[in-house]
């Protein structure tokens, strides 16, 4: 049964609780679809201080379906610079390549300030008819049955006092995305696996008044100095308030032994660190001095019945690789086009376990990798630092000072063919021209089920009965061919036809996320691998029972 034939017996197909980026994405991509949403923020006030502050290319990828151009947005910015890891005396331990594109098509690395995106966002939700957002209420009560989710919210007793209005809402399905202490997650009886990785840090954001970066050359615009005095981040903080002045900056001071939260939040501690920098009240105003603590743990489970959770509610981690925010966007993407397919009848709910194996792997990976650069940077003895520094730099001298490439994440077990090149990984994505257009193919041609073949028509390596399941799943055929070729998409740049002799493929089955569904050379193996793929989607109908 489908979302609209039952719509009765629900106040809505989706809600949502905790609106942050990550839930008002969701929310967003279900809206998009038509699906109700209702989506529960606990602040009646938008949060207006930074956190976040910097993602990579895939979340470049995603932005664009919404419109967002992250190379010429004035709300974003972007360096072309390495990313430097230095010792005290300013020597090179490590760099990282966050100069060159991404196999997305896009820069790997931008920079933003959370508040401004978080508006767009929370106004491209509120521009779809079909998503309610209610500020202002609290998770109160979570059950669940064969049929839907029964939410009991209650307004903010920290805003109303503790006799607040309550609201049964009952729904088809639930996400939570509300935060560390997620309500959703401790009422599912979700337990986190904690890897005790614990460090303090002062998080200061700065709107400065001049052009810090010119003014600091050749100094990095961002890096990290692994001082065993005081291990700091020197970082971007996106744009300032007029997106054509000064851009904020950030600073992260590691807590050493016997410092206190009290004593290192002051402006006058700020102040303090902030002046080996040239920074002083003068030529900078301090927008948030906090402390945060780096933790490492996820989820143990991250979809329980007809209820999921995402972002910090299913996962944490230490903030060196910049990948916390980013992983949270993922899963909001992740939920949404199972959800979406879910409610529009044509995949069973039993596609939900693969949001936990996929995404959890997938988040398990940065958060090691993250806790790894962790304990690069956060040493405060002087031997050990001074092994490290002599390790790293020797190792830096042997491959000749090249800079590391960025980590290849994938996903863990789920809807892609294990025995495909490259699938679970993040496809790569080149400049195309068809009709008369020419830009990144998911601009030029679209996203979603896309499967592509490269100077063949994929649609005919199919049998009629997988042509059936790709138009269920609303799926495209496309055919790629080099310049002068006979297609309609022209692979402008050759990105598609190197990549495809790197993995040694004719055929890609790309997933909605970007995803590698599926690869082959030859109709033989794509008909093979494409049932793989429909299989693990549990698609519903006579479609999916159809014979050949």
């Amino acid at each position: 049964m489908t979302a609209a034939a039952d719509c009765g017996k629900f106040d809505t197909d989706v809600v949502i609780v905790g609106a942050g980026p990550v839930g008002t994405l969701l929310a967003i991509l279900l809206g998009q679809r038509g699906k109700r949403v209702t989506l529960i923020e606990r602040w009646s006030t938008h949060y207006e201080l930074p956190r976040a502050v910097t993602y990579d290319h895939e979340i470049a990828r995603i932005l664009a379906t919404l419109g967002m151009d992250s190379e010429n947005d004035p709300a974003i910015s972007y360096h072309d610079e390495l990313y430097y890891w230095k010792n005290r005396d300013g020597q090179n331990l490590q760099i990282v390549d966050w100069q060159s594109q991404s196999a997305s098509g896009w820069r790997v690395r931008y920079w933003f300030n959370q508040p401004m995106m978080e508006k767009r966002f929370l106004a491209i939700a509120a521009g779809q008819p079909s998503v309610k957002i209610q500020r202002g209420w609290v998770g109160k009560a979570l059950t669940q049955d064969a049929d839907g989710v029964t939410l009991t919210v209650q307004r903010n007793p920290e805003e109303v006092g503790p006799d607040g209005e309550t609201q049964v809402i009952r729904a088809r399905f639930l996400a939570g995305t509300d935060g560390a202490n997620s309500f959703v997650r401790n009422a599912l009886g979700i337990e986190n696996e904690d890897k005790g990785y614990f460090f303090d840090w002062l998080i200061l954001d700065m709107i400065m008044k001049y052009d810090y970066v010119a003014a600091r050359a050749p100094e990095p615009a961002q890096w990290q100095l692994c001082d065993p005095a005081r291990p700091t981040t020197v970082v971007p903080g996106g744009p300032g308030p007029d997106p054509q002045g000064p851009a904020r900056r950030r600073w992260e001071y590691m807590l050493l032994p016997g410092e206190t939260i009290e004593q290192m939040t002051t402006p006058a501690k700020a102040w303090e660190l902030l002046s080996a920098w040239g920074v002083t009240p003068d030529n900078a105003e301090l927008e948030r001095s906090a402390v945060y603590r780096f933790q490492a743990r996820w989820a143990k489970q991250w979809n329980k019945g007809r209820c999921l959770i995402g972002g910090d509610a299913a996962h944490l981690m230490p903030p060196f690789a910049g990948e916390g925010m980013c992983a949270g966007v993922r899963d909001a993407v992740a939920m949404a086009w199972r959800l979406n397919g879910i409610l529009d009848g044509k995949f069973g709910t039993e596609l939900l376990d693969s949001y936990t194996t996929e995404r959890k792997e997938h988040a398990k990976h940065y958060i090691n990798f993250s806790q790894e650069l962790g304990q690069i940077i956060c040493i405060h003895d002087e031997a050990e630092a001074a092994k490290r520094d002599a390790a790293m730099m020797a190792d830096l001298a042997a491959r000749g000072g090249t800079p590391v490439p960025t980590d290849i994440c994938h996903l863990g077990p789920g809807v892609w063919c294990g025995d495909s090149a490259h699938a679970g990984e993040l496809s790569v994505q080149g400049i195309v021209e068809s009709g008369g257009a020419r830009g990144r193919f998911d601009q030029v041609v679209g996203q979603g089920w896309v499967l592509f073949g490269y100077e063949t028509d994929p649609a005919q390596a199919l049998t009629e009965r997988q042509r059936r399941q790709l138009a269920q799943i609303e799926g495209l055929t496309v055919k790629l061919c080099a310049p002068g070729g006979d297609c309609e998409v022209v692979d402008a740049e050759g990105t598609f036809k190197t990549w495809l002799q790197e993995i040694g493929a004719t055929y890609v089955l790309i997933r909605p996320d970007f995803y590698v569904a599926a690869t082959a050379n030859s109709p033989e193996m794509l008909q093979e691998r494409f049932d793989t793929v429909m299989a693990a989607l549990h698609l519903t109908g006579q479609t999916a029972l159809a014979a050949e």
